[in-house]
């Protein structure tokens, strides 16, 4: 008998070489076997008779090959043309491209099993199936049960392990699978939701009965499917909500806040809060005089004053004498961090670091030293801050800025530096709901719902790069009013000595362009003095047109510059995209965002430029970032410590991701079902502990 984590090699018809084509795509044992699903379901109970084939009709047939050859054109290349027959009538298949199809396979009299769309082939006058799906029947097999006379299951094809092979190999799977199989959902979940047991669910998944809805079927919203897909939501929200109840039962870093230190935060506000910033503020120091500590997720769309709530929050850290640390993915972002928190924290004379690459050796050790000592208060890096020669006195607050860039592991490594410290996770652009129930699920969430009041909308424009003569007259009348402009060219480490250079020319041309302007240049290899110098004289309207190859995404907040011209903007993605056009818009004169591509485009480029020229609204563009790339290149799931989902879909179940959530909260809480739950979860997932 087979169990659920019996190696796949042992179920009839894998064997040793098929066992490795199945792992290569990560099915190594039995249940994994039994969740690779269908792709879709044909009704083979209800052939339709090809005298009754109509066009336009999609259509499974049973039939036997008549005759077929091979066509050799010059535009289709080699064209496979079957001709069958099921003693009714006759009907043609064609496969274009077809020479990999061998017509000794479909020889004469042979049995197959066609679905696909009926059309017309108006050169010969007779029905056809342009490239349809097919299988072919083998004499004398005993095929009948599993392949003819019920809704059959077709499969994603796995390292040449054909849908029909798949389909036989799952049969005896479940044919030999014990009977009394461990079902981790427990019984009041399964009954309230009418969900089925597992045992029913893999069965009647792979093989359905015939009074099963084939529609609900082919859209995946089957009793089977529904119960799968929350099984896996369900044991992801469980983790998060174990770990939320563990979080809470540490003994945090107690923070208070006192009159005094309400005055030190009002000190760095550069402008009366919105009422979304005082809400989540409210939120944040709740969370921070609680006994427990913080593990909260602050999302916001660009421009929303994510930054100054952060600030405020190292405001309330450094008041009670504890260290705050500010995380960021990249060198660029950290620097820019570390010139924001010397800026906004100027009033309060604190002792700020920034922990990089490229020090020496000496000027690096001395500043590990004072970190260690307590003497630096905020200090600001990349992964350096994890490192283990890295150490904090009394590290109070931790920050972590565009959290899906890293992985649980390294959240919970800087966190570790510290004795249970406060925890804020904040991401540049929001992200869709579910992404942040999966990647997220075990913090609080804070979402900053509101602009500041008196700024303008920006407007976002596509120009192909025949366009630029246009675009510069825009540019110039928008300097022309006294107004500021920005423009972007992309970096991508890899070719980055090419970027700066394509950048430097551009920086060269638009000098004589812009005659009589100031025009500088910010790139990522000046040193930080001078890139602090930069980016002061331009926000003190100083330089007139900022050139960088610098991503300049964070922090930066200049309300006189209204134009941001991004080059080959479709070497972004869709989220740095609306990060960079949230650097204008910040006043209240109309602001424009010209987005400058080559006049050729891939379909996806295509799409992202679309989607920016219709919205500003960063929440949409999450969705449709999450539809375009798919949710494990969105978040880098890999490397964040969340399961690759086998049944579940992001994108299209976000209903049952909601369900699931509410329902694990429900059941982590019931300390009775609690050590049950946990051992079920044992053998699902592994758990990640750091520290």
């Amino acid at each position: 008998m087979l169990r659920l984590d019996s190696d796949a090699q042992y179920v009839k018809g894998v064997g040793p070489r098929r066992a490795a084509l199945l792992a290569s795509r990560n099915i190594r044992n039995v249940e994994q076997l039994l969740l690779h699903l269908p792709k879709s379901y044909q009704d083979r109970a209800h052939f339709i008779s090809l005298s009754a084939l109509r066009i336009g009709q999609d259509a499974a047939v049973h039939a036997r090959v008549y005759r077929s050859r091979i066509i050799q054109t010059r535009t289709r290349g080699r064209i496979l043309d079957v001709i069958l027959t099921d003693g009714s009538s006759f009907v043609h298949a064609k496969w274009f491209h077809g020479g990999y199809l061998q017509t000794r396979e479909f020889s004469a009299g042979r049995e197959v099993v066609l679905f696909g769309r009926v059309d017309f082939d108006r050169y010969e006058s007779k029905f056809v199936f342009f490239n349809p799906e097919f299988e072919l029947l083998d004499e004398g097999e005993d095929s009948t049960s599993l392949d003819l006379g019920r809704y059959v299951p077709v499969y994603e094809e796995v390292g040449g392990i054909t849908s029909r092979q798949l389909r036989h190999i799952i049969a005896a799977a479940l044919a030999d699978l014990a009977k009394d199989i461990n079902d981790p959902l427990p019984e009041d979940i399964r009954a309230s939701h009418n969900f089925p047991d597992l045992r029913t669910c893999l069965e009647r998944v792979h093989f359905p009965e015939t009074d099963d809805d084939i529609g609900k079927l082919n859209q995946r919203r089957s009793p089977y499917h529904r119960r799968l897909i929350f099984e896996e939501f369900f044991l992801l929200e469980l983790i998060f909500a174990l770990r939320r109840l563990e979080s809470r039962s540490r003994e945090g870093v107690r923070f208070e806040t006192s009159e005094r230190i309400r005055q030190l935060v009002k000190m760095i506000l550069p402008f009366h809060p919105t009422g979304a910033q005082k809400r989540v503020l409210k939120e944040i120091v709740a969370d921070l005089k609680a006994p427990y500590p913080m593990m909260r997720l602050l999302q916001g769309d660009v421009g929303s004053g994510k930054t100054i709530v952060a600030f405020e929050a190292i405001v309330i850290a450094v008041a009670n004498k504890y260290q705050a640390a500010l995380m960021a993915p990249t060198e660029i972002l950290a620097e820019q961090h570390f010139l924001n928190a010397k800026r906004i924290l100027t009033p309060l004379s604190y002792r700020i670091a920034v922990v990089r690459r490229g020090i020496k050796k000496a000027e690096k050790q001395e500043l590990l030293e004072k970190i260690a000592s307590g003497e630096i208060q905020v200090i600001v890096g990349t992964h350096a801050l994890i490192e283990e020669h890295t150490v904090f006195k009394n590290l109070g607050l931790v920050i972590i800025d565009e959290q899906h860039r890293f992985g649980v592991v390294q959240r919970l490594q800087l966190m570790a530096k510290g004795k249970s410290p406060n925890t804020l996770v904040m991401t540049a652009t929001p992200i869709p709901r579910t992404l942040a129930m999966t990647l997220y699920g075990d913090l609080d969430l804070s979402v900053i719902d509101e602009m500041p009041p008196g700024r303008s909308p920006t407007r976002t424009l596509h120009a192909v790069e025949r366009d630029g003569e246009s675009v510069y007259r825009m540019i110039a009348n928008e300097l022309n009013q006294g107004r500021q402009a920005y423009v972007v060219y992309p970096v991508i480490e890899e070719s980055e000595k090419i970027d700066l250079k394509s950048a430097t020319e551009g920086f060269k041309k638009l000098l004589t362009i812009f005659t009589g302007r100031s025009v500088a240049l910010l790139h990522g290899r000046m040193k930080s003095e001078e890139k602090e110098q930069t980016m002061a004289a331009f926000a003190a309207g100083q330089i007139h047109v900022l050139v960088s190859t610098t991503v300049i995404e964070v922090g930066v907040d200049v309300a006189n510059a209204t134009v941001m011209l991004i080059e080959h903007a479709e070497r972004f993605g869709l989220a740095q995209l609306h990060q960079l056009r949230g650097r204008v818009g910040r006043g209240a004169h109309q602001s424009l965002c010209v987005l400058m591509t080559p006049s050729r485009l891939n379909d996806v480029a295509r799409e992202r430029i679309r989607a920016m020229v219709s919205t500003t609204d960063g929440f949409r563009l999450a969705e449709v970032d999450l539809e375009l790339r798919g949710p494990g290149e969105m978040a880098g799931t890999r490397q964040s410590g969340i399961p690759e989902f086998r049944v579940a879909n992001l994108i299209t179940d976000g209903e049952l991701l909601s369900l699931a959530q509410k329902e694990a909260q429900r059941f982590a809480d019931r300390s009775e079902e609690r050590g049950k739950l946990i051992e079920a979860l044992s053998g699902k997932v592994r758990l990640v502990t750091v520290g």
